[in-house]
């Protein structure tokens, strides 16, 4: 069966004619979603007191039973009467006093004077450091100028030719085999 919307719309485009805005908004309901911790999907109008909840279930609702229910985002849902909110309570935090007082001792902190102190403890580290890069730049200043004056210097000793060397011998594939009367004939020829 069709949804009665879509219904409309097809006899709307079939006449030509535009839905008016009644139709339009009596048919539409916006349900808001929640999750349980356990991840059961809850679906009310609105999560307020007195409101309708219901379990999403994939065929139907189902009115969500009495009790307190954990959502996903740590606050709890009381339900006493099947299927209507009592109330939607946000997790409460315990509070410890000796963290509070933690929080307030002023021992832990540095005075004024201990403050100026670390700070012209680490103004005068980073001085050091500034210095020590000086040192490091001229440093590598002078490698830069030595490896520059090894580079500048010939690789090797040029080459040279030697007319005199004996030349070897190329051996061919085909001087591997024997000779035919054809091979004979051309080495008296050229006289080798």
């Amino acid at each position: 069966m069709k949804n009665p919307i879509a219904m409309l719309k097809e006899i709307k485009n079939l006449l030509g004619v535009e839905l008016s805005e009644e139709v339009k908004t009596e048919s539409q309901v916006i349900l808001a979603q929640l999750k349980l911790e356990n991840g059961t999907v809850l679906e009310s109008i609105d999560f307020k007191n007195g409101n309708d909840v219901f379990i999403l279930t994939e065929d139907e609702k189902v009115a969500l039973p009495k009790g307190e229910y954990k959502l996903e985002d740590g606050r709890t849902l009381e339900v006493l009467n099947e299927g209507v909110i009592n109330s939607v309570k946000a997790e409460e935090m315990p509070v410890d006093e000796e963290e509070v007082e933690e929080e307030l001792d002023e021992t832990k902190y540095p005075t004024r004077d201990e403050f100026d102190a670390l700070k012209e403890m680490v103004m005068s580290m980073k001085q050091e450091m500034s210095d020590y890069g000086d040192k490091d730049k001229e440093m590598k200043d002078e490698e830069m100028e030595e490896l520059k004056e090894e580079l500048s210097k010939p690789a090797a000793d040029p080459i040279k030719h030697n007319p005199e060397a004996k030349k070897t011998k190329k051996v061919l594939y085909s001087q591997k085999r024997t000779n035919s009367t054809l091979d004979i004939v051309m080495n008296k020829i050229l006289n080798k």
